[in-house]
C-alpha cells in the first residue's frame, strides 16, 4: 500500500497554484536601461534582441510605458562617447553630461520611480577597467576616491540606489561615508557583492562599448570556481553599510544566491545578466526552446534560490506577458 502520494497535490491547476511555494511578481524587478546621447534615438543592441539604447527623450517614454505595466524600478547605464573617456573617468562628474542630466530629468518627471545607478569607472575610462590603471595594474585605494565622488554626483541627481559594481576592496564603506557626509543618508547601496569574472557579460559590453582595452578583470572580479569567498565579501559589505547584496551573474550562481540568503538578513539581488538573456533569445529564435517558458523558469529559479530582487532584461516582456 502506498501511504504518501505527493502527486495528489499536482492533480489540477487549482491545487498546483494553491501549494506553489515561490512566485515571481512585477514588484521583484529592476529593469536595466541603456542611455545614449542625442535626440529621438533608439538603437537595438545587436546581441540582445528586443533591448535598445535610448536617447534622453525616449528613455523617459520607455520608463513611462514600463510604469504603466507595474515596473517601478530601473537601473540606468550610460553609453559614453570615446572622445569623453579618460584615465580618471572625469566625465562621470560632469553635471552637464548626458548621464547626470538625464538622471535629474528622470527623477523630476517620475519622482515615484526607484532609480538605481552604477558606480564603476569602466563606462568612462579610456582603459575600460572598473578601477584606476597605473603601470598596467588596477590600483584599489586610489580608485575609491573616484568612486565616492561618482556616487555623490549621482546621488545629487536624486537617485534612490547606488550600485557599486567595481569590486574594489573597501568601496562600500568608503562610498557610504561619502554619501552621508554629503547629506545623502537616505540613498541606499546595492553592492555587487559577488560579481564573478564571467563570460556572460559580452552583450552588455557591446551595448556600452565598455570592454577592457587590455587584459581582463580577474584581479578584481571573483573566480567562478569559488563559493565560500562570496560569504567573505558579503560579510564585509554588510559591515560597511550595504543595504542589498547582489550576486552577478545569477543563473550559474544560484548556489551563491542561496548561501547569501541563508547567512545574511539583507535582501539578496540576482542580476540576470545580458548573456543569460541572449542565450534564451537565440535558442528561441532557432525554435529549439519555448522562450517564454524558459524565461519564466529561469526567473523562478532565482526566487527559489532566495533572491528578493531580480535585475533582468526580461522585466518588461514578463510584465507584458503577465498583465492582468
Amino acid at each position: 500500500m502506498i501511504t504518501h502520494r505527493p502527486r495528489r497535490n499536482r492533480k489540477s491547476a487549482a491545487i498546483r497554484n494553491m501549494v506553489q511555494e515561490n512566485h515571481v511578481s512585477v514588484n521583484d524587478f529592476i529593469y536595466p536601461l541603456f542611455l545614449i546621447d542625442g535626440g529621438n534615438k533608439k538603437t537595438e543592441v545587436s546581441s540582445m534582441p528586443g533591448i535598445f539604447r535610448w536617447s534622453p527623450d525616449l528613455i523617459l517614454n520607455e520608463i513611462e510605458s514600463c510604469m504603466k505595466l507595474g515596473i517601478t524600478a530601473f537601473d540606468v547605464f550610460p553609453s559614453i562617447n570615446d572622445t569623453l573617456k579618460d584615465k580618471t573617468a572625469t566625465e562621470s562628474l560632469n553635471k552637464n553630461g548626458v548621464y547626470l542630466k538625464t538622471l535629474t530629468l528622470i527623477k523630476k518627471k517620475f519622482p515615484e520611480a526607484c532609480i538605481m545607478t552604477d558606480v564603476a569607472m569602466d563606462p568612462y575610462s579610456s582603459d575600460g577597467h572598473d578601477g584606476l590603471v597605473e603601470n598596467g595594474k588596477i590600483v584599489n585605494d586610489k580608485t575609491l576616491d573616484i568612486l565616492a565622488k561618482m556616487a555623490v554626483a549621482q546621488a545629487d541627481c536624486g537617485i534612490d540606489i547606488i550600485g557599486p559594481s567595481d569590486m574594489m576592496d573597501g568601496r562600500v564603506g568608503f562610498i557610504r561615508e561619502a554619501l552621508d557626509d554629503a547629506g545623502h543618508e537616505e540613498v541606499s547601496i546595492m553592492s555587487y557583492t559577488a560579481k564573478y569574472a564571467s563570460g556572460f557579460y559580452n552583450p552588455f559590453r557591446d551595448a556600452l562599448d565598455s570592454a577592457p582595452k587590455f587584459g581582463d578583470k580577474k584581479t578584481y572580479q571573483m573566480n567562478p570556481a569559488n563559493g565560500r569567498e562570496a560569504l567573505i565579501e558579503a560579510q564585509l559589505d554588510t559591515e560597511e553599510g550595504a543595504d542589498f547584496l547582489m550576486v552577478k551573474p545569477a543563473l550559474s550562481y544560484l548556489d551563491v544566491i542561496k548561501d547569501l540568503s541563508t547567512h545574511f538578513d539583507l535582501p539578496i539581488a540576482a542580476y540576470n545578466v545580458s548573456g543569460e538573456y541572449s542565450m534564451v533569445k537565440a535558442a528561441a529564435a532557432k525554435g529549439w526552446i519555448d522562450g517564454e517558458r524558459v524565461r519564466d523558469e529561469i526567473l523562478l529559479s532565482m526566487k527559489r534560490a532566495g533572491a528578493s530582487v531580480i535585475l533582468s532584461y526580461f522585466a518588461k516582456e514578463w510584465a507584458l506577458s503577465n498583465k492582468k
